[in-house]
C-alpha cells in the first residue's frame, strides 16, 4: 500500500471535503471559540446564576447530549454526510437563541441552551469523521482528519483571543459575542449543507445483516476514555497545579494553553503524516506511552517547587502536547479503518460516546486526585494511561480482508455505493486492505 509521506495542500483540502467545507469548518470553529470557553461566565455575569448552578447545567447538557449519539450513528449509516454536519452546526443556533432569550436568574432555559449546544458539539466529530472517510481513503484520510483538527484548533484559538479582548465590555459584550456565535453557526451550517455530500449506504457483508452491530472495539473504547484526559490537562490539571501547588503566576497557565494550541495547529498534520509509516494501533499505543511519560514528568517537575517548578511544568507540557497530537491523529483514524462501511456511523458514534464520557468525567476526576497530592494525580494518570496503551496494543482486530467476496469492502471505505456530490459525480473507494 502506498503511504502518504508528503503534504500536498490542495489534495489535503479536497480530501477534507473541499474548499467550501473547509470554510464552513473555519467559521464554525471561530464562532465556537468566541463563546464556548466563556459560557460559564455568561451564566454567572449575564444571567446572574451561581457558579455551581451554571456548572451543573453545563455538565448535564454535555452528558444528556451523549444520548443522541446512537441516532446520529444510524443517520450516518443511512448515507447522510454533509446534512449531519450541517445539522450539528444548526442545532447550536437553537442553543444560542435560547441563551439570548433566557431572562436573568432563570436556570432552566440556560440548561436547555446548554443541551442544544452540547448536542451539536457531540454530534459534530462523528459526522465530520464520516464525511472525511467518505471523501478520502487510506493514509490520505488520516491526514485530512488531522488537517480538520488543526484548522478547528486555529479557529478556536483565534475566536477565544478575540473574545478575551472583548470581555472588558462586561455582560453587554458577552451577549454580543453570543449573537455573533449564533450567526457564525448559521453561516457554517448553510455552507456545510450546500456541499451536499452523501454516500449511498454500503451493503452488509455476505451472510450478514444490514442492521448488524458496529465492531465492539471494547479495549479501544475503554482506553479512549482514559486517553481523553490528556485534552483537559492543559485547561484543568496544569492551571490547578501551577496556581495552587507551585503558587506560580496565572501567566504560566495561559502560556501553556497558548503553546498547546499553537503546537497542535502547527504539528498535527506533519506528525500524523510522519507516523503514517507505522500501523495506527501501534501509533495509538505509543501515544499512550508518551502521555504516561509526560505525566511522570509533571510529577517530577512539581517536586522541584520554588522558581524552577513552573518552567519545568511548561517544558514537560510540550511532551504532553506531542502525545496528544499523536493520539488525536491515530484514534479516529483507527476507528474508521476498523469499522465496516455499513456500520461506520455507529462505530464513530460509539467512539464519540467514549470521548464525551472521558471529557465529562475528567474535570471531576482530575480535581479529586489533585486534592490528594501530586503523586495521586500524576501517578494515577500515568498508570491508567499505560494500562490503556497496553490494552490498545494487545486487542485483536477482526479480519476484514474480503477480496473476492462481492459486496464486501475494506473497513472505512464506501462500497459499490458511490459518493454523490452536488455535481452528480461519483468517486469510488480504492480496493485493498491497509494496516491498522
Amino acid at each position: 500500500m502506498a503511504i502518504t509521506t508528503k503534504i500536498r495542500p490542495r489534495a489535503l483540502v479536497r480530501a477534507s471535503g473541499g474548499p467550501r467545507y473547509a470554510v464552513a469548518l473555519a467559521v464554525d470553529a471561530l464562532g465556537t471559540g468566541l463563546l464556548r470557553p466563556f459560557l460559564l461566565l455568561y451564566g454567572v455575569l449575564v444571567l446572574r446564576l451561581s457558579a455551581s448552578a451554571t456548572g451543573i447545567a453545563m455538565t448535564a447538557g454535555v452528558v444528556v447530549a451523549l444520548v443522541c449519539m446512537p441516532a446520529v450513528g444510524r443517520w450516518l449509516d443511512q448515507g447522510a454526510r454533509s446534512t449531519v454536519v450541517a445539522a450539528s452546526m444548526l442545532v447550536r443556533v437553537v442553543g444560542v437563541a435560547l441563551l439570548l432569550a433566557t431572562p436573568a436568574g432563570h436556570g432552566w432555559p440556560f440548561a436547555a441552551a446548554a443541551l442544544f449546544l452540547g448536542i451539536g458539539n457531540q454530534a459534530w466529530p462523528a459526522a465530520h469523521a464520516a464525511l472525511v472517510a467518505t471523501v478520502a481513503h487510506g493514509r490520505e484520510r488520516d491526514a485530512a482528519l488531522a488537517a480538520g483538527r488543526a484548522l478547528r484548533n486555529a479557529g478556536l484559538g483565534v475566536g477565544a483571543l478575540l473574545a478575551t479582548v472583548c470581555l472588558a465590555g462586561g455582560p453587554t459584550a458577552l451577549r454580543a459575542l453570543a449573537a455573533v456565535t449564533g450567526l457564525a453557526y448559521l453561516a457554517a451550517g448553510a455552507l456545510a449543507w450546500s456541499v451536499r455530500l452523501r454516500a449511498r449506504p454500503a451493503t452488509a457483508p455476505a451472510g450478514g445483516r444490514a442492521d448488524g452491530p458496529a465492531p465492539r472495539m471494547r479495549a479501544l473504547l475503554a482506553a479512549n476514555v482514559v486517553y481523553v484526559f490528556c485534552l483537559n490537562v492543559p485547561e484543568i490539571a496544569l492551571p490547578l497545579v501551577l496556581v495552587t501547588r507551585l503558587h506560580a503566576s496565572p501567566v504560566w497557565s495561559a502560556a501553556v494553553f497558548v503553546a498547546n494550541t499553537v503546537l497542535v495547529v502547527a504539528l498535527q498534520v506533519p506528525v500524523t503524516v510522519l507516523m503514517s509509516r507505522f500501523s495506527r494501533r501501534s501509533v495509538l499505543a505509543f501515544a499512550g506511552v508518551m502521555l504516561a511519560v509526560s505525566y511522570l514528568g509533571f510529577l517530577a517537575a512539581t517536586s522541584l517547587g520554588g522558581g524552577w517548578g513552573a518552567p519545568a511544568v511548561a517544558l514537560v507540557s510540550v511532551l504532553c502536547t506531542i502525545g496528544e497530537i499523536i493520539y488525536a491523529g491515530s484514534a479516529t483514524a483507527l476507528v474508521t479503518a476498523l469499522a465496516p462501511a455499513h456500520v461506520l456511523g455507529r462505530a464513530l458514534a460509539r467512539f464519540q460516546l467514549s470521548t464525551g464520557l472521558g471529557l465529562a468525567v475528567s474535570p471531576a476526576a482530575i480535581t479529586a486526585l489533585a486534592s490528594r497530592g501530586s503523586t495521586a494525580l500524576w501517578g494515577s494518570l500515568a498508570a491508567a494511561t499505560l494500562l490503556s496503551a497496553s490494552a490498545v496494543a494487545t486487542e485483536k482486530d477482526r479480519p476484514t480482508r474480503l477480496s473476492g467476496h462481492p459486496g464486501r469492502t475494506p473497513s472505512g471505505c464506501v462500497s459499490a455505493a458511490a459518493v454523490t456530490t452536488q455535481t452528480g459525480q461519483s468517486a469510488f473507494a480504492r480496493k485493498g486492505v491497509e494496516p491498522r
